[in-house]
């Protein structure tokens, strides 16, 4: 992966905050705004939070904050194999050389980033959108000739693309930032996704459907100004 990299542009680092909600936001210059994911959360549609009600009810509040908890490491544990294979490392840690995320992010590797990736222009890359959003892309760059945001996924079950609405808007929301802070003119969202058992997906939006899905972001990111001016 290390001939892959093309520093070409220059990525300044953000603070980032979480407030007493579970809010995160990041500032940078004095300007703080709140994070993808958190805008997002808060705009979701009375249809999927009932959706989530329901399921926490059907398993039990302790077992869906296990659930949550375990796939939450699974996906910190696997994206940080994925950023170290990135940039060309490889873990010492013989204990953990045969862990399951470490599988679940070679799939990845072996499927998607070793056969596509053209170019890595940055890794777990911190991005700026004035008076909206901001946030870390896993990675931006060129996949399969485009340029492109790429978001890594681990997932308990494989997934269906009406399911996955939220991840295509994170990656229009992280290009809208892109191009604004570095000229550039993404128009090319990649969810790679993998499961514990090493099932693997790779979900594309580009062109006028990555377009619309940049305007719906923009939407989302009105209606929570016009929440939290409330």
């Amino acid at each position: 992966m290390l001939h892959l990299w093309n520093k070409k542009f220059s990525y300044s680092n953000l603070s980032r905050v979480t407030d007493k909600t579970g809010g995160r936001f990041y500032s940078s210059n004095g300007e703080k705004v709140p994070s993808v994911t958190t805008i997002l959360d808060k705009t979701k549609s009375q249809k999927d939070k009932d959706a989530l009600i329901a399921w926490k009810e059907k398993v039990g509040q302790i077992e869906a904050s296990r659930i949550s908890k375990e796939s939450m490491s699974r996906g910190d544990k696997m994206h940080k194999h994925l950023e170290d294979a990135l940039h060309g490392k490889q873990s010492l840690d013989f204990d953990i050389m045969d862990d399951n995320e470490k599988k679940m992010s070679q799939v990845i590797l072996d499927q998607a980033l070793e056969k596509k990736l053209n170019e890595i222009w940055g890794c777990e890359t911190p991005l700026f959108y004035p008076d909206s959003h901001a946030g870390t892309t896993d990675l931006c760059g060129v996949y399969n000739n485009k340029e492109s945001i790429v978001d890594f996924k681990s997932s308990t079950k494989t997934k269906r693309r009406e399911w996955i609405t939220d991840y295509f808007l994170q990656t229009a929301a992280y290009a809208l930032a892109h191009d604004l802070q570095h000229n550039t003119n993404i128009k090319q969202g990649v969810i790679l996704i993998c499961t514990p058992k090493f099932e693997f997906q790779e979900f594309i939006i580009k062109d006028n459907e990555f377009l619309w899905f940049q305007k719906k972001f923009l939407e989302r990111v009105a209606k929570y100004k016009m929440l939290n001016r409330n």
